[in-house]
C-alpha cells in the first residue's frame, strides 16, 4: 500500500511534462510506458491507468480545477495543478473501484492542507448540483453526467465529510513548522586593481598672441561703389525721363511719312533744347511704317457681329443728328468755345495742383527734418534717464541677491528637518498601500464571479441559436418556375402587357425618334448656311465702314496737328507762391536749428567728389527743366485735344 504515494508523484511528474499544444496523448502514453520498465508490474499498471485516464478527461478535470483556483485556491500555487487533477481524477471515477480505505491513504500521503480545500470545494453539494453539472453536460449527455458522476459523488457525501474532519483534526494538531533564521547578506569588497598614480601634466607654454591691427576707418564709412552707383542710377533715370518726354512730344512726327530724299521739317515751335548725352545725339531715329491695308484679317463670328453692330449704331445716330438739323437744330460752335475754355481752365487748375502737391511734399520734408531734431533731442534725455534708471536697478538687484541666500540657507534647513521624519511617512505609506491591495484583490474576486456568470449566459445563448439554425437547415427550399415571355402577368394594372408586346413598341419608339433627328440635322444645316450668308454681307459692310472711319481720322489728325502749334505758358498760381515762401521760411528755421545743435561741419571732399557733387546738382537743374517742359507739353496737347473731341462729336 505504501507505493501508491510514489506513484501517485510519478503521475504528477508525468503531467507536467505534457503539453496539449506539441504532444499527442498517444505519443505521451508509450513514452511514459517505455520510462516506467524500472518499476514494478503492478505499480506501472497503476500510473499507466491513471496517467490515461486523466488525459482522457482532461476537460472535465480543467473545469473543476480552474473554478477552485478562482473561488477557494487563490492562496494555492500553480505548480500543483496536476496534483488537484489527479485527486478530482480518482475520486469522481476510481473511488468505487479503488474503495473508500485505498482512497483516504492516497489522499493522507500527500499534503494535508491542499488536499482538504479541494476535497472541501469538489465535494460541496452547491457546487455539485449546479455549475458543475451544468459545464460536464455541455461535453458529454445530461443524463450520463448525472447517473455516472454526479450521482455517485452525492452517495459519498457522509463518508467524505468524515475524511474532512479527520483532515482538519490533523491540521489544528500539527505544530507549526520552526521558521528557518533568514540569511543576512554580507557585503563583499570588490577585486579592484589599484589605480596607477597620476602623472603630472607638463605645463604647455603660453601662445604669444601677435598685436592685432587697428580697425581701419573705412569700415564704418558707406562705400564709393555704393555711391557711385547711386549716382549712376540717378542720371539713368532722368536720360530715361528725357527720352520718355521727348518720345511723346515727338511721337505722330516721327511716324510721319515724308517724300523719299527729303529730310523732315523740324517746327520750331515744337523743338526742345534738351541735353543729352553724345551716344544718345548720335543714335538713329525710329521710323513707324504703316501696315498694308490688303492684309486679310481673321475674325470669329463674335467679332463680327459686334462690330457690325457698332457700326450700325453709329450709323443710326448719324442719320438721327442729320434730321435734327433738318429739323431746325442749332449750332453747336459757341458751345465749343465755351467748352474749351473750361477745358482750358481746368487743365490750368491740375498743373496747379500738381505743382502745390510737389512743393507740399517739399514742405513735409522740411518739417520731418525739423521732427527728426527734435526727436534726438529727446533721446539724448532719455538715455540719461535710462543710465540713472540702470544703476537704481544694479543696487535693488545685489540687494535681492542677498535676500535670496539668506532664503536658501533657511531653505536647506528646512530640507534637513524634513529628512528627518521621512521614516514616519514611509510607514504611513506602506499601510495605505497595503489596504488599497486588499480592496483591490476584492474588486478582482467581484469580477470574476460576474465574468463566469456572463460566460454561462453566453453559452445557453449560444446553444439556443444553434438550436434555432438548425431546425431552420432541415426546412425544405422552393425551386422556381420557368417564365413564358408571351403570358400577359395579369396583375390587373392598367397598360399591362407581355414582354414580346413590350419589345416590339420599344423598337417602333427608337424609328420614330431616329426620324425626328434627321428632320432636327437637316433644320440645323440649312440655319448654319443661312447664318454664313448674313456673316458675309455683315464684313463687307464693316470693309467699308472702316475704310470712312479711317478717313476720317485722318482729317481729325490733320485739324489737331493745326491747332497743337498755338499753347499758352502756364499761369502761376497764388498757392504755389505761398507754398514756396513757406518752404524758404522752414529751410532757413531748419538751418539755424542745425546751427544750435552744434552740428560738426563734414570734412573738406576729394576733387573727384567735388566733381561728382557738381554733376549731381547739374543733373538735378537738368531734371527740374525738364519736368517744366514736360508739363507745358502736357498742357498743349490737352488744349488741343478739347476742340477734336468737340468737332468728332458734330
Amino acid at each position: 500500500m505504501a507505493y501508491y504515494g510514489k506513484s501517485i508523484e510519478t503521475v504528477i511528474k508525468l503531467l507536467d511534462q505534457f503539453k496539449p499544444e506539441k504532444d499527442s496523448p498517444e505519443q505521451f502514453l508509450e513514452a511514459a510506458a517505455t520510462s516506467l520498465q524500472t518499476l514494478s508490474p503492478q505499480e506501472q499498471a497503476f500510473v499507466m491507468e491513471v496517467l490515461s485516464g486523466c488525459l482522457e478527461y482532461r476537460k472535465l478535470l480543467t473545469i473543476v480545477v480552474d473554478a477552485f483556483y478562482v473561488r477557494d485556491g487563490r492562496l494555492c500555487l500553480w505548480t500543483d495543478y496536476s496534483l488537484f487533477e489527479v485527486v478530482c481524477y480518482l475520486a469522481t471515477f476510481q473511488l468505487e473501484e479503488l474503495g473508500f480505505q485505498l482512497f483516504c491513504s492516497i489522499v493522507k500521503s500527500q499534503p494535508v492542507h491542499k488536499v482538504f480545500k479541494f476535497l472541501g470545494f469538489l465535494f460541496n453539494p452547491l457546487n455539485l448540483g449546479s455549475w458543475i453539472k451544468d459545464e460536464w453536460s455541455l461535453i458529454y449527455e445530461t443524463t450520463h453526467v448525472k447517473e455516472q458522476w454526479i450521482d455517485p459523488l452525492m452517495r459519498w457525501q457522509p463518508e467524505v465529510q468524515e475524511l474532512l474532519n479527520q483532515l482538519q483534526g490533523a491540521l489544528t494538531n500539527q505544530p507549526p513548522l520552526p521558521k528557518a533564521k533568514a540569511k543576512v547578506t554580507e557585503p563583499k569588497e570588490f577585486n579592484l586593481t589599484a589605480p596607477r598614480p597620476c602623472a603630472i601634466p607638463v605645463p604647455e607654454p603660453v601662445p604669444v598672441v601677435a598685436k592685432a591691427r587697428p580697425v581701419p576707418r573705412s569700415t564704418y564709412r558707406p562705400p564709393k561703389e555704393q555711391r557711385l552707383l547711386e549716382t549712376t542710377k540717378r542720371y539713368n533715370r532722368r536720360k530715361a525721363e528725357e527720352l520718355l518726354l521727348r518720345a511723346s512730344v515727338e511721337e505722330m512726327r516721327c511716324a510721319r511719312p515724308s517724300p523719299r530724299g527729303e529730310p523732315p521739317v523740324e517746327d520750331s515751335k515744337t523743338k526742345l533744347r534738351l541735353r543729352f548725352p553724345p551716344r544718345i545725339l548720335k543714335a538713329p531715329k525710329l521710323t513707324f511704317y504703316r501696315p498694308n491695308d490688303d492684309s486679310p484679317v481673321k475674325l470669329n463670328t463674335a467679332a463680327i457681329l459686334r462690330e457690325g453692330a457698332l457700326y450700325q449704331r453709329q450709323v443710326e445716330r448719324e442719320l438721327q443728328r442729320v434730321d435734327k438739323l433738318m429739323d431746325g437744330a442749332g449750332d453747336l460752335s459757341e458751345f465749343l468755345k465755351w467748352q474749351r475754355k473750361i477745358q482750358a481752365k481746368d487743365l490750368e487748375e491740375q498743373l496747379a495742383a500738381g505743382e502745390c502737391r510737389r512743393l507740399q511734399g517739399k514742405l513735409s520734408h522740411e518739417e520731418a527734418v525739423l521732427a527728426r531734431q527734435q526727436v534726438v533731442q529727446e533721446k539724448k534725455q532719455k538715455a540719461d534717464q535710462k543710465k540713472e534708471e540702470t544703476a537704481e536697478l544694479m543696487q535693488q538687484c545685489a540687494e535681492r541677491r542677498l535676500q535670496e541666500e539668506r532664503s536658501m540657507k533657511e531653505l536647506v534647513e528646512q530640507v534637513m528637518e524634513t529628512q528627518k521624519n521621512i521614516k514616519v511617512a514611509q510607514t504611513k505609506l506602506l499601510k495605505g498601500r497595503q489596504q488599497m491591495v486588499q480592496e483591490v484583490m476584492e474588486e478582482s474576486r467581484e469580477l470574476l464571479q460576474r465574468s463566469a456568470e456572463a460566460a454561462k449566459e453566453e453559452q445557453r445563448r449560444r446553444c439556443e441559436l444553434i438550436s434555432q439554425l438548425r431546425a431552420l437547415e432541415t426546412q425544405p427550399t422552393r425551386k422556381g418556375k420557368l417564365v413564358d415571355l408571351t403570358q400577359i402577368p395579369g396583375y390587373g394594372l392598367e397598360g399591362e402587357m407581355s414582354v414580346v408586346e413590350l419589345r416590339e413598341r420599344l423598337a417602333l419608339l427608337k424609328e420614330t425618334q431616329r426620324c425626328k433627328e434627321e428632320e432636327k440635322r437637316d433644320q440645323i444645316i440649312q440655319g448654319k448656311r443661312a447664318k454664313s450668308r448674313a456673316l458675309q454681307n455683315a464684313v463687307e459692310q464693316i470693309s467699308l465702314c472702316r475704310a470712312a472711319m479711317g478717313r476720317s481720322a485722318a482729317l481729325r489728325w490733320e485739324e489737331k496737328k493745326a491747332q497743337s502749334a498755338a499753347a499758352g505758358a502756364p499761369s502761376r498760381d497764388e498757392r504755389v507762391l505761398e507754398l514756396q515762401r513757406r518752404i524758404r521760411e522752414k529751410a532757413a528755421q531748419r538751418r539755424g536749428q542745425e546751427a544750435l545743435l552744434h552740428v560738426p561741419a563734414p570734412r573738406a571732399a576729394r576733387p573727384k567728389q567735388q566733381a561728382q557733387l557738381e554733376a549731381q546738382r547739374r543733373l538735378e537743374l537738368e531734371l527740374e527743366q525738364s519736368r517744366e517742359r514736360r508739363l507745358r507739353a502736357l498742357q498743349r496737347g490737352g488744349s488741343a485735344r478739347g476742340p477734336a473731341r468737340c468737332q468728332g462729336a458734330v
